[in-house]
Formats: structure tokens, sequence, C-alpha cells
């Protein structure tokens, strides 16, 4: 190796994603331990699907993005053994990944989640916890997605946190004319009226 060869190895970002091992999505020879379909046959609650697309700060959609949600079941609970109330009715564990298409586009089958507590035992408005990992990020973003027409949204602790004028970025709106219960929010890493992220 040349002197010219050594050196820092370069800072690497959180993307692109090798499809094979991380999103699946059935494309390959072998159960998948995590799918965009979250619903399980024993499942109990509405059927939804939750879907969008990720753009970047000049509104071009981001192709090879990869996201996580994690929520709780319909009557509110999680699975996970940190959360000591009544165990989950189902084998839904309430996890879920998809890689963005071409376009950006994601999509989600799962169910509604319940009311949750907070650390404090104030109820949280029924939310999926939403990950993003792309490239050109050396940290994943974090962010809830909440459903409109929610009463609970108005007494939500976390919202509450969001300027009224941005909490629509956390909101998916149903869309009209369809039989079953689907959800639109799209995903905007920068730029004008960008998703709003957590620090946690």
């Amino acid at each position: 190796m040349s002197e010219t060869a050594k050196g820092v190895t370069p800072s690497q970002t959180v993307g692109p994603y090798f499809a094979y091992g991380l999103t699946p999505n059935g494309k390959y020879d072998w159960n998948d331990a995590f799918s965009n379909n979250l619903v399980t046959p024993d499942t109990s609650g509405e059927r939804i699907r939750v879907e969008g697309r990720v753009f970047d700060g000049d509104g071009a959609p981001v192709s090879d993005c990869m996201l996580e949600i994690w929520q709780a079941d319909a009557q509110g609970r999680f699975n996970d053994p940190q959360d000591k109330r009544a165990l989950p009715n189902s084998s839904f564990r309430g996890f879920g990944r998809v890689g963005t298409d071409g376009n950006g586009g994601y999509a989600f089958d799962t169910i509604k989640p319940g009311v949750v507590p907070d650390p404090d035992g104030k109820p949280q408005a029924p939310h999926l916890v939403l990950a993003v990992f792309a490239r050109g990020m050396l940290l994943h973003l974090y962010t809830r997605i909440y459903f409109d027409g929610e009463a609970a949204n108005a007494a939500d602790p976390v919202l509450a946190l969001v300027p009224s004028d941005r909490r629509a970025t956390l909101i998916a709106t149903r869309k009209p004319g369809t039989g079953s219960a689907v959800y639109c929010l799209d995903i905007r890493l920068q730029g004008d009226n960008e998703t709003v992220f957590f620090e946690v």
C-alpha cells in the first residue's frame, strides 16, 4: 500500500440497503422474519393500509429508502416484555419493514393501533412509530404517523409538542372512495413541508 493510499476510513451513511437481507418482501426462497404486512390470521382490530412516498429536499422521490414501524395492537398493548399489561391476544408483533420502490412509494398493511399510555400514564392517540433510513444520512430519523379524525389527537402529549402549523406532516389522511381503510402520508426529508422528526 502506498503512503498516499493510507488514511482515515471515510464515514458511512445509513444507506443504501442490501434488499436481500433487509427488505426481502417475499422475493427470496425463505420465510421473511419481517415484512410490510403485519397482520396475522388471529389479529383482531380494524385492518388498514398506510401508504405514501418519501421525498428528498429537492422534491425528488427517494427510491432506496428503508422504513420501519413499531406499534401497539388494537387494544393498545405492545408485544414486548416491558409492557406489563395483559399479553396481546394474537401473534401480532407490531413491527414491520419495507423498502421504497422506484417512485419512492411505501405501504404497510396492519391494524389500527389502540390508545396507549405515555410514561406518565397520559393517553396517547393511536399512532405508528416510524424510523427512516436513507443514503446521505449519518443517523436514521424518527417520527410518528397519526390518523386523521381521531378525537384523541387533540390531547396527545407528543403531538402537542409540535407547532400547530406543522402537525399535518404527521397526520395520515384517509383516502376517500376506497372500500378498506387506506391512510396516506408522504414523508419529506427536507425542504418545504418537511416532516417533523423527533430526537430520541
